[in-house]
This record gives C-alpha cells, structure tokens and sequence, in this order.
C-alpha cells in the first residue's frame, strides 16, 4: 500500500468504530474474528449504528462506502469492511 495507513492500522481504527456504534466493548470487539458479522448476533449492529458507523468511516478515512458500495456487501464482516476501506484510502 502507498497510503500511510497499512490494512492492520485501519482494522484497529474500524474495530473501535464497531464497538461504539454497536455500544460494545471495544475489547471484545478488538478479540472477535475478522470474518464476523457486522450484523449478526456477536456485534449485532442496527440499521441505525450501521449508518452511523459509515458516517464514522466517512469522517475518519474519506471512504463513502454507502456512495461507493451501492449494494453495502462491504458491511458483511469486520473483514469486508477492513478491506473495502483499505482499498479505497485516498493517499495522504
């Protein structure tokens, strides 16, 4: 990657976003498997939290998944969301 942030820095960043959208310990979340689901019972993200946490995404990273993953498959694990971000930094 040419950005400053390599994937493992935006997994970290994107974990503790999860856990205050979903109002979860982070540390919990910083221990959960990268493929679990963002909406599933572990996290169990709300619609509500699901457009939050993009708006957090948004903000932190420049990264408009809403705008740029139409069909939202990027919010299917902590994983797909790590990746998508990664992939669509705008370098520093």
């Amino acid at each position: 990657m040419t950005n400053a942030l390599d994937r493992a820095t935006v997994e970290r960043e994107l974990r503790s976003m999860i856990a205050e959208a979903a109002r979860l310990d982070p540390a919990v979340v910083g221990e959960l498997p990268a493929d679990t689901d963002l909406f599933g019972p572990r996290i169990g993200l709300t619609s509500l939290a699901g457009v939050t946490l993009l708006g957090t995404v948004d903000a932190r990273f420049g990264v408009d998944v809403a705008a740029l993953d139409l069909s939202l498959d990027s919010l299917q694990s902590i994983a797909t969301l790590t990746d998508f971000v990664a992939e669509h930094l705008q370098p520093l």
